[in-house]
């Protein structure tokens, strides 16, 4: 699984989760249909096909298998009910009449995706009730449609991406100034392992800050800190921020 997060464009929310990559599909519907006249298909006894007529643009389509928990740091959205996280995708495809047009959504994974995409369609099975009946988890099947930015208004995919955050060259840090913290989860199936992007979250309220805490704790792999280890939290001045 891997950590993935969707940017609500409208609102600002920023709903993290995981992304199973061994069902991530992306396909792509070409600009053309059949060509037709007023008295139906354009077609002749000796062609092969269908005249085709080009229309230009298409259809760039995405289908995920997402895994949202409460447990999964990372959202701007703090609940025990897991719907409150799926909302927002469960809105964006009603389509509700005082909207003048469909809400977008930035699908955002690593360094190399960063898609602005509406809502096709969503469909989830919940999981792990508590006794009042609130779901803790939520199996998601997501289709989105890539929406790209009109011609003269063209924006990279991947360069838009805001840069993460590191550590400044000329911080002073006091050690009566570092946290020591435990990092979330990672025992069992239940409780994933909380990555830096969440905790960078979490402490700093801004997720690019991940760099600060890789560099500071010397990781090998800044991605995956030791599920249930420590990791020491500089303050935000250690990125040259008040």
């Amino acid at each position: 699984m891997e950590r993935v997060a969707f940017l609500i464009e409208d609102t600002g929310n920023r709903l993290g989760c995981l992304l199973n990559p061994e069902t991530f599909v992306i396909e792509r519907v070409a600009g053309v249909r059949p060509r037709r006249s007023a008295g139906g298909p354009v077609t002749g006894r000796r062609l092969p096909d269908d005249a085709l007529l080009f229309t230009g643009g298409g259809v760039t389509r995405l289908k995920l298998d997402l895994l949202f928990d409460v447990s999964i740091a990372g959202s701007s959205i703090a609940t025990e009910d897991v719907r409150e996280l799926t909302l927002p995708l469960w809105n964006m495809a009603e389509n509700g009449a005082q909207a003048s047009r469909p809400p977008r959504v930035r699908f955002v994974w690593g360094k190399t995706w960063n898609i602005p995409a509406v809502v096709e369609a969503v469909a989830e099975r919940l999981e792990y009730f508590t006794p009042e009946g609130s779901p803790r988890r939520s199996w998601l099947r997501l289709s989105l449609l890539r929406a790209v930015e009109p011609p003269g208004n063209e924006r990279s995919l991947v360069d838009e991406a805001e840069p993460p955050v590191g550590l400044s060259s000329d911080a002073v840090i006091h050690e009566d100034q570092v946290r020591v913290e435990q990092v979330r989860g990672g025992r069992n199936a239940d409780a994933p392992s909380e990555l830096l992007d969440g905790m960078a979250q979490r402490y700093y309220g801004d997720p690019r800050m991940w760099r600060v805490l890789a560099e500071f704790n010397g990781l090998e792999d800044p991605m995956r800190p030791p599920p249930g280890g420590v990791l020491r939290i500089p303050p935000a001045t250690a990125a040259g921020r008040e």
